[in-house]
């Protein structure tokens, strides 16, 4: 077990490993109820630890700095949703039409694009829910948009196109590699000169924004689909220095001594 774990952090990372640990000890729990299994061999070895970021989000002028400079790219509504929503990379290239009503305004966020080495997969989310997200507007000039550029690529591809219900699809109708979107954003980030920060970490920000916006946490949670609050409060969230001045201020002003008079 622990030569398993050691490849897995070697070959993906500490987390994904600490990740099938779980997987695996919940599994061989399972199986001992079942009394299929005498021991969970599993309960001997320690996860692996990992070792958290530091988390360094956008600000709100950074952010509207790089929607800005997205416009017009082939896959703004796509950066739009990640950043506006806080979807995952995988779940932004996992949206079909069918899951998105733009009179309703409402996005249902069921699967997720994966690569596993050679091959570009539909899995189920993270947490394996769906949730349905309410579509802020700046959210549907984009998406209608992207539903007629579509169409143009469907039309000039002809028999080539591959017919999905994907809304992200290459010129040909295919699925869009995972890396290509963060390729490209990490391309307009540096064209804006914002400061280098992956495309996940756009989920953060999305968190800190609402939070700073007095969103309750349980709302956050849903709209993140995380399957725990202590997810979204510990590890989503960034206190900006701003927020750290105020604080402090009103520190100050509870108390500090009075002059005397």
């Amino acid at each position: 077990m622990r030569r398993l774990l050691t490849a897995v952090s070697a070959q993906a990372s500490p987390a994904t490993a600490k990740e099938s640990h779980r997987v695996l000890r919940s599994a061989l729990s399972a199986a001992c109820r079942e009394e299929l299994i005498s021991r969970n061999a599993v309960k001997l070895v320690p996860a692996p630890r990992v070792q958290q970021r530091e988390l360094k989000p956008w600000d709100l002028e950074q952010t509207t700095t790089f929607l800005e400079a997205v416009r017009g790219d082939a896959l703004y509504a796509a950066f739009i949703l990640a950043v506006a929503l806080g979807l995952r990379r995988g779940e932004a290239l996992g949206l079909r039409w069918s899951d998105i009503d733009l009179e309703r305004r409402t996005l249902t966020v069921r699967n997720q694009i994966q690569r596993v080495q050679n091959e570009l997969y539909a899995d189920s989310t993270k947490n394996r829910r769906s949730r349905v997200i309410p579509l802020p507007l700046m959210c549907v000039p984009p998406l209608r948009w992207q539903r007629l550029r579509q169409a143009a690529q469907r039309d000039a591809a002809g028999q080539g196109w591959q017919d999905s219900d994907y809304v992200f699809t290459t010129r040909s109708g295919r699925t869009v590699e995972p890396m290509n979107l963060s390729r490209s954003f990490q391309r307009i980030t540096e064209a804006a000169g914002l400061p280098r920060i992956r495309l996940h970490d756009a989920r953060h920000g999305c968190a800190t924004l609402l939070f700073a916006a007095g969103v309750p946490a349980r709302v956050v949670m849903e709209i993140l689909g995380h399957s725990q609050i202590a997810v979204t409060m510990n590890i989503y969230t960034h206190v900006s220095d701003e927020r750290r001045r105020e604080a402090m201020w009103h520190m100050d002003r509870l108390l500090r001594r009075r002059r005397p008079e």
